[in-house]
C-alpha cells in the first residue's frame, strides 16, 4: 500500500482487498485461524458460557480507547440484546477512555491514564463475584487498559483478565506510563504467565500491516469484532468460517465502491460533505466510521457525519442522550433532517446503511426528502439472496455490520487519500494529543528527514512549545505534560504536517 496515494479508487479498493485478505489466511502460523489462537478463543468462550449460567452475580466487561471502545460498545449493545431476558440486568457491559462522547469525538488524553482505566474498572464492577474481562489494545501500548489488566490481575478471585491485541508480547510497550511504577509490555508478561494455569488470557493474532500505517482503525477493528463476536456466540465454528464469505461478498462490489471512494473524494475535495444515514447498528458503525476521520486524518466533524435513526434512544449508551455537549453530538435522523437537509447540496454524498429486516417505508420516505435537494444518493443495503443456508439472525446481523464497516472504512480513508490526507501510506495530518501519536510523529519524521529520533523528537518539541529555544523544563518533562500541551494548541498539527513533508 506504499503507492495508495499514487492509485485511483478502484486501483484504492484493490489494495484495501489485498490488506484484508491477509488477517483472514488459513494455516499460517498464528494468524487467527491458527491453532493457538483457536484454542484461547475457546477458553475463553467457556469463560463466557459460565458467566451466562450465573448473571446476577457476574459481568461481561468489554473495554478499549478509540476505535476498540467503540467496538467494545457496538459488540455489547448486539450481546445483551440477544441474551436479554425479563428483569435480568445486562450481562455485558463496555467501557470506553473518555467516557460516551469518545464514541463520536476524539478523546485522547484519557488513553494515557492508567490509573483513570483502573477507577473506571473498579465502579462498573462494583459487587460482582466474577468478571471476565476483556481489554483490548492493538498495539500493546494504551496505558488506559494496562492499568485495568494490573487491577484484574491483583484481584483474580474475581476477574478473569483477557488481552487482546496485534503485536508479539515482546514488543509491546515498555515506556514509562503516567505515575505507574510498571509499563504495559510487564503486564503483558504477567498475563501470559498467568495463561498457564488459565487465570488469565492473550489473544494476539497476527494481522500484518494496516494498509495507512497506523491505522489500527481498519484491520485492527475488523480482527477485534471478528474474535470477539465469535468468543460472545461460544466460539462456534460455524460463526466463525461465515466471516470469509462476508469479506467475499463485500469485495464482489469493487467497482461500487471505487465509484463511491471516486465520489466522496470529490465531495471532500471541494470542501463538501459525506453523510452516512444508517439504522439500528449499521447506523452505529457509520457514526463510529465517521467520528474516526478527525483523529485519524485530522478532518473537521462535519467533512464526513453519521446519523442513526432515533438518536441516542437507538445508541442505548450508558449516559445517555449527550446532544447537548454541542453539535458533534446531534446524531438523529430528525436532527439531520432539521440542520442539514436544508442547506444540502448537489456536492454532498448521500449513504444510506440498512437492511432488509429495517423499517422500508421509513428508509424510502427519508430517501424521497433527500432527492428533493440533491440526486448524489446511495446505499449500502443487505438481503438475505446471497446466502443460501439458514443463518441465526443475530449471526446475520453481524455479518451485515462486518461488511458495512468494511465499505465504510474504504470510503473515508480512500476520500481522504484523495483529498491528499495521507503521503505514501502515512497518515500525515495528525495531531499530537497523547503519547501513541507522539511517538507516532517523532517516526514518521524521522522515516522522511532521515534524521536522528533525537533531532525528531526536539523538532516537534519545538512545534509543541512554539519555539527555536528548548528551556531544559521542556526537554525533560513528561511524555504527558507533551501532549497535554499540544491538546491546547492546535497549530501542532499544520507544523507537524510542514515538517514531514519538507
Amino acid at each position: 500500500s506504499r503507492d495508495i496515494d499514487r492509485v485511483n479508487g478502484k486501483q484504492m479498493v484493490q489494495i484495501l482487498r489485498k490488506c484484508d485478505v491477509i488477517m483472514l489466511l488459513i494455516r499460517v502460523f498464528h494468524r487467527l485461524y491458527s491453532s493457538p489462537v483457536i484454542q484461547t478463543m475457546v477458553d475463553v468462550a467457556k469463560r463466557v458460557e459460565m458467566m451466562l449460567r450465573d448473571p446476577e452475580e457476574s459481568l461481561i466487561v468489554l473495554s478499549g480507547c478509540g476505535t476498540s471502545g467503540r467496538i467494545a460498545f457496538l459488540l455489547v449493545t448486539s450481546f445483551n440484546e440477544m441474551v436479554k431476558a425479563p428483569k435480568q440486568k445486562q450481562i455485558c457491559s463496555y467501557i470506553i477512555a473518555g467516557g460516551d462522547r469518545a464514541m463520536l469525538t476524539s478523546q485522547e488524553a484519557p488513553e494515557d491514564d492508567p490509573a483513570l482505566g483502573a477507577r473506571m474498572l473498579d465502579k462498573i464492577c462494583a459487587g460482582k463475584k466474577h468478571v471476565l474481562f476483556v481489554g483490548i489494545s492493538c498495539g500493546m501500548s494504551a496505558p488506559f487498559v494496562a492499568g485495568q489488566l494490573d487491577f484484574c490481575l491483583k484481584h483474580l478471585d474475581v476477574f478473569t483478565p483477557v488481552l487482546l491485541g496485534f503485536n508479539p508480547v515482546h514488543m509491546a510497550r515498555s515506556e514509562p506510563m503516567q505515575d505507574c511504577s510498571f509499563h504495559f509490555k510487564d503486564v503483558a508478561e504477567r498475563m501470559i504467565a498467568e495463561q498457564r494455569h488459565k487465570k488469565a488470557f492473550v489473544l494476539n493474532p497476527v494481522l500484518g500491516a494496516e494498509a495507512i500505517s497506523g491505522s489500527s482503525r481498519m484491520k485492527g477493528g475488523s480482527a477485534t469484532k471478528i474474535i470477539l463476536e465469535s468468543i460472545l456466540l461460544a466460539g462456534h465454528e460455524a460463526a466463525f468460517r461465515g466471516k470469509r464469505m462476508v469479506y467475499e461478498t463485500t469485495y464482489s462490489h469493487s467497482d461500487e465502491l471505487a465509484a463511491l471512494i471516486h465520489q466522496a473524494g470529490e465531495s471532500l475535495q471541494m470542501k463538501a460533505h459525506v453523510y452516512y444515514i444508517g439504522w439500528q447498528t449499521l447506523g452505529i458503525i457509520g457514526l463510529t466510521d465517521a467520528s474516526e476521520c478527525v483523529p485519524t486524518f485530522g478532518a473537521d466533524f462535519d467533512d464526513i457525519r453519521g446519523f442513526i435513526n432515533n438518536g441516542f434512544r437507538e445508541m442505548k449508551n450508558k449516559e445517555g442522550d449527550l446532544s447537548f455537549l454541542g453539535p458533534e453530538f446531534v446524531i438523529g435522523h430528525k436532527d439531520f433532517v432539521d440542520t442539514i437537509l436544508p442547506s444540502l447540496s448537489q456536492n454532498d454524498v448521500m449513504l444510506f446503511l440498512f437492511t432488509v429486516n429495517d423499517d422500508l417505508h421509513e428508509v424510502t420516505a427519508l430517501a424521497d426528502q433527500v432527492r428533493r435537494r440533491t440526486s448524489n444518493l446511495h446505499a449500502i443495503a443487505h438481503d438475505l439472496e446471497k446466502f443460501t443456508i439458514p443463518v441465526n439472525s443475530v449471526v446475520m446481523r453481524q455479518r451485515w455490520e462486518l461488511s458495512t464497516k468494511w465499505c465504510l472504512n474504504a470510503i473515508s480513508t480512500g476520500a481522504h487519500v484523495l483529498k491528499g490526507k495521507v503521503y505514501m501510506n502515512y497518515m500525515i495530518d495528525l495531531r499530537v494529543t497523547n503519547s501513541k501519536l507522539y511517538r507516532r510523529a517523532i517516526n514518521i519524521l524521522q522515516r522522511f528527514t532521515g534524521c536522528s529520533k533525537g533531532e525528531c523528537e526536539r523538532a516537534l518539541l519545538r512545534a509543541i512549545y512554539s519555539t527555536d529555544d528548548l528551556s531544559e523544563d521542556m526537554t525533560s518533562a513528561d511524555v504527558w505534560k507533551h501532549t497535554d500541551v499540544a491538546n491546547r494548541r492546535d497549530q501542532v498539527r499544520t507544523r507537524l504536517f510542514i515538517f514531514t513533508i519538507c
